[in-house]
């Protein structure tokens, strides 16, 4: 993540409140009503059915955030998809592909018994969850409709899981949840571009179901439209090789330098979390998110692991999909496995035992 991300992030987020920063958001506020303005048009034509939306044969539960990014969505989907499948569930995840070859174009990136796709067709985030969930059915297309004709067509599932949905209208769900950083839920409260919030706060009411996440981060979490909520935490539970193996203990890196990386939406808040396990990090270094870590950034961090004498590299889950490919790197790299615990989890299972 570039300088100028990392600001505008912290503006988003409500956490520059100096007087050019305040200037900054009031320049950006009539692009925000504009954009806010053709959302709200949008969804007013998906409301009256004038732009249509299709039904799939199985139930469809979608989960999806307001935000840009941070929210914790992959780890979100995976618990709910091993939750599915653990009661015996046929589950197909559709996903966007952000990142992969994109289009309208329906790609199978797992079948459910083997990953079919590189991460550079498939996209990071639907790789990471297919290696996730043994037994994940993972989709990609643009057009998540025409992925779950094909996905029902071919693999008869129980149930579909719409990976980042909350704006995708055109697929209608039985069950919306809406994810929401408990600690910062909409930012400065403003639309792109002049916050973080990708829909205004109306679109809430759609949700049947929020989960704040990070909520042992937070003093509370807002009670919004008396819509059903729960909450949930995130945790580092440990690392795990580039090269493969177990889940091992953060100690492994006692007495040891290391330099750490992520192309994700909040580096920051990963970062953080590496410091509170008492790693000695030596470099931090914060990429776009979704970055495919070509010659350039593969070179920026293996200059700062030889400048620094760092003996090992720690990196996200979703970052390490990518990574894992280049030898150089992945001897000596680990992924930090994070964790989310729902600490409510009686509203979020009532729910799904409704569809099921």
């Amino acid at each position: 993540m570039k300088l100028p991300d990392r600001y505008f992030r912290e503006l988003w987020e409500g956490k520059r409140i100096g007087l050019v920063d305040k200037l900054i958001v009031a320049l950006l506020v009539p692009g925000a009503f504009v954009y806010s303005v053709v959302l709200r048009f949008r969804s007013f034509l998906y409301r009256r059915g004038i732009m249509p939306s299709f039904l799939l044969d199985v139930p469809v539960i979608s989960v999806g955030n307001l935000s840009v990014g941070g929210t914790g969505k992959t780890p979100f989907t995976v618990l709910i998809a091993r939750l599915l499948i653990d009661r015996g569930k046929r589950v197909v995840v559709l996903s966007r592909g952000y990142g992969g070859a994109g289009g309208s174009a329906v790609r199978i990136v797992s079948d459910g018994s083997r990953i079919l796709l590189p991460v550079a067709e498939a996209g990071d985030e639907p790789v990471l969850l297919a290696r996730s969930v043994p037994g994940l059915i993972v989709v990609t297309s643009s057009d998540r409709y025409r992925g779950g004709l094909k996905a029902f067509k071919r693999f008869r599932p129980d149930i579909f899981l719409l990976d980042d949905g909350f704006q995708h209208l055109r697929l209608r769900r039985d069950l919306n949840i809406l994810l929401l950083d408990a600690a910062r839920p909409f930012g400065n409260g403003w639309t792109l571009p002049a916050g973080l919030l990708r829909e205004p706060l109306s679109a809430v009411r759609r949700a049947d179901l929020i989960v704040y996440t990070r909520a042992d981060e937070a003093t509370e979490c807002p009670a919004l439209e008396d819509i059903p909520a729960c909450r949930s935490s995130h945790r580092l539970s440990g690392v795990v090789s580039l090269l493969g193996g177990e889940l091992t203990a953060f100690s492994i890196f006692a007495g040891k330098k290391g330099v750490a990386c992520a192309g994700i939406a909040d580096p920051g808040a990963f970062f953080d979390a590496l410091a509170l396990e008492g790693l000695d990090l030596t470099a931090t270094l914060a990429f776009q998110d979704h970055c495919f870590y070509d010659r350039t950034e593969r070179a920026e961090i293996c200059r700062a692991m030889k400048e620094t004498g760092a003996d090992f590299l720690i990196t996200t889950e979703k970052d390490a999909v990518k990574l894992a490919a280049f030898p150089d790197i992945s001897q000596v790299a680990y992924a930090a496995v994070l964790t989310l615990e729902i600490i409510d989890s009686g509203v979020l299972e009532a729910k799904i035992e409704k569809l099921l």
